[in-house]
């Protein structure tokens, strides 16, 4: 053990290529990446490509030269934006993730959703869906329709988490019921996470701190699913990195940008820093 973590983790970086990466993105894989490394882990690439409406090809290709200027490396995943395409892509699991939605259906854990966004917003949900569509009835064949995820009232759900050991979230009360299958007939981040995450045997994940629901989300799911191991998965939630008023960054707000074509100091010197800042925010116990 290294500070309280496993060695030889298996670990995977998940880029998004809906916007070019920020230094926020990049600290966050380098954190990563060296983490890894010095646990004698192994490290997947996995691009969250299922979102087709969002991808760009000159986002795909920026993230192979983001990763490559920084000198990261994986040891499974796609090796450039073809391989991708022919190989690594979520499009070519759909069939896998609607697997895992037909046995939760199967289960008796869905309903039918018809709310929008902008529905769940106007009546007051926030973040957490406010359960509208919960009781009503609505035939899950339904054209246009969510479908969610019936929680119980009570689920508190138990992480894993690095330094800080158990963390219990109150799913049902931070999120609602999640939705597993969008309204397009697309499989959710949600479910698409946690499908290649089973199939690919993770056993640390790093994330930003505001994906903490999300975990428990996965956790929750992999537990009805009869994936019980999941949740002696190790996480680690991260500070998020902001900018000088405290916004969190975002590569859809445009604070991504290019690869530099050469040599570039002084940004790398700022994506160093930021990756020290985000170990230090841990607070991470001395060896064990």
């Amino acid at each position: 053990m290294i500070g309280g973590l496993p060695l030889h983790p298996r670990s995977r970086i998940a880029p998004t290529p809906s916007g070019f990466l920020h230094e926020g993105n990049l600290a966050s894989f380098l954190f990563t990446h060296d983490l890894v490394r010095r646990l004698g882990g192994s490290l997947s690439l996995r691009i969250d490509d299922l979102d087709a409406e969002r991808v760009r090809p000159a986002y795909v290709r920026d993230l192979f030269d983001q990763l490559s200027w920084l000198g990261i490396t994986w040891d499974e995943g796609p090796r450039s934006p073809d391989d991708l395409q022919r190989t690594w892509s979520q499009s070519l699991r759909l069939d896998r993730y609607l697997a895992m939605v037909h046995q939760l259906k199967d289960l008796g854990l869905l309903y039918a959703c018809n709310c929008s966004r902008k529905r769940i917003r106007e009546a007051g949900g926030g973040e957490r869906y406010p359960g509208t569509c919960r009781d009503l009835g609505l035939p899950l064949d339904s054209a246009g329709v969510a479908w969610r995820v019936r929680l119980p009232e009570l689920c508190e759900v138990t992480i894993q988490t690095w330094p800080g050991g158990e963390v219990r979230v109150d799913l049902a009360g931070s999120m609602g019921d999640p939705v597993v299958l969008q309204r397009n007939g697309r499989p959710s981040y949600q479910i698409a996470s946690l499908t290649d995450d089973l199939d690919q045997r993770t056993d640390l994940i790093v994330r930003g701190e505001d994906l903490l629901g999300s975990t428990a989300c996965q956790v929750h799911l992999a537990e009805v699913l009869g994936h019980r191991s999941f949740a002696q998965a190790t996480f680690i939630h991260h500070p998020l990195v902001r900018d000088a008023q405290g916004r969190k960054l975002s590569k859809t707000a445009g604070d991504g940008t290019h690869a530099p074509a050469g040599r570039d100091d002084r940004r790398l010197a700022r994506i160093l820093r930021l990756r020290d800042r985000l170990e230090a925010g841990l607070s991470a116990p001395g060896p064990a």
